[in-house]
């Protein structure tokens, strides 16, 4: 038989390993955001069509998302402490191999190896995130969550100013971020380690249940999910494209168009930050409704704005879009107690293959018509956003 699920008694969030995981996120995604910020390189170097770039994100999200849930799921039975560090060994042997890298496969079979140290990265460090939390939930995944995405914004301006000019053998060069966040997390590891082993000796509290029925969890959970495709299928089409639609509606150069696409990640690792401690004050139903409702007059001006508009747009358009994820996986971890492991798995899973399906998808659409007709397609989609209404208020819910 399984153990039941670990119950964590509240106590004082534990700064220092709440750092440490967001540090290492940090670092683990500024590695992942260089594959889309070199594809205006990779297009020329290889001669690529926006198809091919869609599958290569698409291989990368697919290879993290499809094993999420099932590390999540499997480490909710049996923790395990170090295998961040394996991970990110996956995430390193990737990097490398896409700095080698002189055929179109071994750029998929990189950018595959990235995604698999993804797969096992998330799920375990949102269950330290929500150990070290000291029962600020909200808090503590936002925390995580703005490391990560101040990786994805620091990315493309590294790219900019290293990868551009000194070529793709380059990318070699960040194996040194790699090691250093091994580093990090075996020290995380090591603290988690012995984490279980005093949460183990403690009393165990009774396992607190859902009140829902099951249809309703089910019916919850589906709403949340495809509230997480319109955000990540939307977000893919500003973090494929945004280069190559700036590049092409206003003519500015690459370097300037991985500083504006800087800009946009920064905004939305702004919005992560917001989104969770925001959740815990006002309720994250809430901040679910606004963030994908709300940001919808903003996308459907993106497409027709001018250079400095579409700058203001998409710095709008990135703080309240993110500040839905943290809430959303808050929110859906309340509302299944005792899985955090399978729900964030499931999440993240569902947040990467969304975000590779739609890379793809816009990426046909690009070549098929114009890369502004994806814009002006996908402006649409925080419309989604109208289901929010039929979620429960899960805080006067509690038991």
């Amino acid at each position: 038989m399984p153990a039941a699920p670990l119950q964590i008694a509240a106590e004082r969030v534990a700064v220092p390993v709440l750092a440490a995981i967001s540090v290492s996120h940090l670092l683990n995604d500024l590695i992942q955001s260089l594959l889309p910020a070199i594809y205006p390189i990779l297009k020329d170097n290889y001669r690529l069509d926006f198809g091919q770039i869609g599958l290569l994100t698409l291989t990368f999200q697919m290879s993290a998302s499809l094993l999420q849930p099932l590390v999540g799921t499997f480490t909710d039975r049996r923790p395990q402490p170090f295998s961040l560090v394996v991970g990110m060994g996956f995430t390193l042997v990737g990097l490398l191999t896409l700095s080698q890298a002189h055929s179109y496969p071994l750029l998929l079979l990189g950018a595959a190896l990235v995604g698999m140290g993804s797969s096992v990265f998330h799920p375990e460090s949102s269950r330290v995130a929500r150990m070290a939390s000291g029962g600020r939930h909200g808090l503590a995944q936002s925390v995580f969550q703005v490391g990560g995405n101040a990786g994805t914004a620091l990315g493309p301006l590294l790219a900019a100013f290293i990868v551009v000019p000194f070529g793709q053998g380059s990318i070699a060069w960040f194996s040194a971020v790699a090691l250093l966040a091994m580093l990090i997390l075996f020290t995380v590891g090591r603290w988690y380690r012995d984490k279980l082993v005093e949460l183990k000796a403690k009393p165990k509290a009774p396992e607190r249940t859902s009140s829902f029925s099951r249809g309703r969890i089910v019916l919850s959970i589906t709403i949340l999910m495809l509230l997480v495709f319109s955000k990540n299928f939307y977000m893919a089409g500003l973090t494929s494209y945004y280069t190559f639609y700036l590049i092409a509606k206003f003519q500015v150069s690459v370097q300037d168009a991985q500083v504006y696409l800087f800009i946009f990640l920064g905004a939305v690792a702004a919005g992560t930050l917001l989104g969770g401690p925001v959740g815990d004050r006002i309720g994250r139903r809430y901040v679910i409704w606004i963030s994908i409702l709300g940001v919808l007059p903003f996308t459907l001006l993106l497409p027709y704005a001018s250079l400095f508009w579409t700058a203001v747009l998409s710095i709008i358009i990135g703080v309240v879009l993110a500040s839905a994820f943290s809430a959303i996986l808050v929110y859906a971890t309340e509302l299944v107690p005792g899985r955090v492991g399978m729900i964030a798995g499931l999440f993240f899973g569902l947040s990467f293959g969304m975000g590779g399906l739609g890379a793809a998808a816009l990426g046909q659409l690009a070549d098929m018509t114009s890369i502004e007709t994806v814009y002006k397609v996908c402006s649409f989609l925080p419309a989604i956003g109208l289901l929010a209404y039929f979620l429960p208020k899960i805080e006067k819910a509690r038991v």
